[in-house]
């Protein structure tokens, strides 16, 4: 006879707390192997295809293409150790909980591939499932048989009895939340899958808290702005996320020069005609700027403000502004120091075009020390980025573009690009800053400048 087991939403690591259908993979009644992708989801870092860890059929599915779902969710439930018996019409049965339910008597459709949450030695390597006070309170969520909505969160009773062992919550925000409102969490019933707090939860027992403390204010009649409203979430929402944070932690300067890119051109253009791979102009410029970095390494660091310190980073992990249809993204050449211009230009090239997949995964997109960012094939001269968190600075550079230039002492039409840098305060001042934006410019104006640190 065929056993139910239902498949969650895993963690997918780099602290993420939640994940958006993008597209569902399998349909109810399918058969899935095991490690087959389900499920087409996308975290604020990337999107990633979900395998599941158990073969058999597909007997329903969990949320509509659109929905977020928070970590440990249920995403599918699959009938395993007897598919011939299971249809799409077999009605899944909740699955047992205990250290005695049936998952053990079918490990033999279990993943060997390691999920957070789902490891290689079985169910009893899964997450102990956290009980409820009261059975009766939460009941399992109802299989569909066809996509559905996630259910909005309950309202929670003013008085809940407390938690007994750990208390349900997986995201450190809603802790936070929690924290700094005052609020014991044992005392909260959670509306989420197995009686998970949601920040819902926690904002609604805070104000009905607040409500019992003072006295219900007039309504005041609001009017919200007309106009089409986007969520900020999924990629667009980490950008928001960082950028916001960043704009709040890091005190930013930005200093800025002009510089004659003619010779570097030239020295690309002769490069590339010498025979070989192509040699790309983010690539050129990546070199200039690990060599700045080697004499200026108080800019490639990091700042610890827990314990006041600053952590200058060992090597280079070159980060890149990508527009892709989804978003900026900031992929991350690793090792950067390290590589030719032919090896940059061919890491750029890979992962630019992941971006434009959206194949790019979460390690393609973190670790950065510092980030190069080409504005200029926007067709803008100049900006003022704002520093990628927790790096502490970012090179800009605009349009390369003709323009009129004293060469040796007489008027010329020159090939002109504006540099700008733009630093946090904490890891120098405006000297080392200004020194490693001069440096940057005397390599782009005349390229033997880095041929003699080589």
């Amino acid at each position: 006879m065929a056993q139910v087991l239902e498949f969650k939403l895993p963690d997918l690591g780099e602290g993420l707390t939640e994940a958006e259908i993008v597209r569902w993979l399998v349909a109810v009644g399918d058969v899935v192997a095991v490690d087959q992708p389900v499920v087409e989801v996308e975290t604020a870092k990337a999107m990633v295809e979900v395998p599941c860890p158990y073969g058999g059929v597909v007997t329903a599915r969990y949320g509509e293409e659109g929905t977020e779902l928070p970590v440990g969710a249920p995403l599918l439930t699959v009938a395993v150790g007897g598919a011939g018996e299971a249809g799409p019409a077999a009605a899944p049965a909740a699955p047992e909980k205990g250290t005695g339910d049936a998952e053990s008597a079918v490990s033999s459709e279990y993943s060997g591939n390691v999920l957070v949450g789902y490891g290689t030695a079985g169910p009893a390597a899964r997450r102990r499932r956290v009980r409820q006070t009261s059975p009766a309170a939460a009941p399992a969520p109802a299989p569909v048989a066809v996509p559905a909505s996630v259910p909005a969160p309950a309202p929670a009773p003013a008085s809940a009895p407390a938690h007994q062992g750990p208390v349900p919550v997986i995201s450190p925000l809603v802790r936070k939340l929690a924290r700094d409102g005052g609020l014991d969490l044992r005392q909260v019933s959670g509306s989420g899958p197995e009686g998970l707090i949601l920040r819902a939860d926690v904002e609604l027992a805070l104000a009905t808290a607040l409500d019992h403390r003072t006295p219900a204010p007039a309504p005041v009649p609001s009017v919200a702005p007309a106009g089409e409203r986007v969520p900020l979430r999924g990629v667009r929402g980490a950008v928001a996320d960082k950028l916001s944070r960043s704009r709040t932690e890091i005190p930013d300067a930005t200093c800025w020069v002009d510089a004659d890119a003619t010779e570097l051109m030239a020295a690309r253009a002769a490069m590339n005609a010498a025979g070989g791979p192509k040699i790309s102009l983010l690539a050129l410029l990546a070199r200039i700027c690990v060599h700045a970095l080697a004499r200026f390494p108080e800019l490639n660091s990091t700042v610890d403000t827990a314990a006041r310190e600053i952590v200058r980073l060992p090597d280079v992990h070159l980060g890149f502004a990508a527009q892709t249809p989804r978003g900026l993204v900031v992929p991350v050449v690793k090792d950067a120091g390290r590589r030719t211009a032919e090896s940059l230009t061919e890491e750029f090239g890979r992962l630019t075009e992941a971006a434009r997949q959206s194949a790019l995964t979460p390690a393609d997109l973190t670790g950065g020390t510092f980030t190069l960012n080409n504005y200029g094939v926007f067709g803008v001269d100049g900006s003022t980025p704002i520093i990628n968190h927790p790096e502490a600075a970012m090179l800009g550079v605009g349009r390369i573009i003709p323009k009129p230039w004293v060469h040796q002492g007489e008027l010329a039409v020159r090939q002109v690009v504006q540099l700008s840098l733009t630093f946090d305060h904490r890891v120098c001042d405006g000297g080392t800053a200004g020194g490693f934006l001069r440096y940057v410019a005397d390599c782009v104006e005349q390229p033997a400048v880095l041929l003699r640190t080589v």
